[in-house]
């Protein structure tokens, strides 16, 4: 007969022998899956998801002048590099194209004429990524934006083709963000191909406004000595309804042509070239005629008062800038 009491020790050691295992798998399961210490990269492209700026750590690390950083030995400008102090570009987060507003500075990049090497993209590439990641910026975009997206915003995106623009079409981009305490954050883009290299650097600004209103005597004067007065009335985006400010013009237009009841005047309306021509054309002509129909309400006569839209024709400033685009987005009155 077997001695059942070596049967149940036997039995009882490859149940602990079972438990132990057990436990070592599961602490290393749990040390693998939900780690204690957590390292945050300096490549967000590794972590994808919902970018977001705050989770990006804030770099106080000197960067000196605008545009901050010079261009790698060996390889110089193609051409003169567009720097604008404030104008609008399009980054690729999360694989949508974003438009971000600053100053702004872009070039083409090729072997310089005295270097005896060829080009070279990696020898571009890693100089930029390393200087960036030292001064604190995090690659957040690294790969070819989509057709889908770029037909999307390629009416919008009206500088494509100037000196310094990405050839979104063909080439993968890198996109880096230095996050600032001041929240005034540069954005970096580089790419290239087997020939040359682009960059593209954004710092955030705000718009200083430069326009001033024009008073009723300016008007009266202009009017009288040009034939036309230029005035920026301001719209709700996309639509005839003036702002405050806008109303704010419109009251020193109905000042002028009371002062002088013999004036008559034709209201053009203007847009920049910003969406589709046709679209820019009925809105101009929407917004004419809300400024003809606001002096109408203030009292002024309707025989003195004519409308009409031109939209984006006939711009007086460069559309490839913001602070062009602004100046076109105008009402002129002419004198009849």
């Amino acid at each position: 007969m077997k001695n059942p009491a070596k049967k149940i020790l036997i039995s009882g050691c490859a149940l602990l022998l079972l438990s132990c295992n057990s436990k070592v798998e599961n602490q290393e399961t749990t040390t693998t899956e939900n780690p204690q210490v957590e390292s945050k990269s300096a490549d967000a492209t590794q972590n994808p998801g919902k970018f977001d700026i705050e989770s990006i750590p804030v770099s106080d690390k000197p960067l000196g002048e605008f545009p901050f950083f010079s261009l790698p030995k060996g390889v110089q400008e193609q051409n003169k590099a567009v720097k604008r102090s404030y104008d609008m570009l399009f980054f690729p987060i999360d694989g949508v194209m974003t438009p971000l507003n600053g100053k702004v500075w872009k070039t083409n990049v090729v072997v310089s004429k005295d270097n005896p090497e060829t080009w070279s993209l990696p020898y571009f590439l890693s100089s930029y990524d390393e200087i960036i990641t030292a001064k604190g910026g995090v690659k957040i975009f690294d790969a070819k934006v989509s057709k889908a997206e770029m037909d999307r915003i390629k009416d919008q995106a009206t500088y494509f083709g100037e000196e310094g623009s990405v050839d979104y079409w063909n080439e993968a981009v890198k996109t880096y963000v230095i996050r600032r305490p001041a929240g005034d954050d540069v954005y970096v883009q580089i790419s290239g191909n087997s020939s040359a290299g682009v960059l593209q650097i954004l710092q955030k600004a705000a718009l200083k406004q430069t326009i001033t209103m024009l008073t009723a005597d300016q008007i009266q004067k202009d009017l009288a000595e040009k034939g036309k007065a230029v005035l920026y009335v301001n719209f709700d985006t996309n639509k005839a309804v003036m702002k405050p400010d806008g109303l704010d013009a419109v009251a020193e237009i109905d000042k002028a042509l009371k002062a002088d009841k013999t004036i008559k005047i034709a209201i053009h309306g203007y847009t920049d070239n910003a969406g589709e021509a046709a679209y820019n054309l009925d809105l101009s002509k929407k917004r004419a005629k809300a400024v003809k129909s606001e002096l109408e309400k203030r009292g002024i006569e309707a025989s003195r008062l004519v409308s009409e839209g031109f939209g984006q024709t006939n711009p007086i400033a460069d559309n490839a800038t913001e602070e062009g685009k602004a100046q076109n987005r105008r009402v002129e009155l002419v004198k009849k």
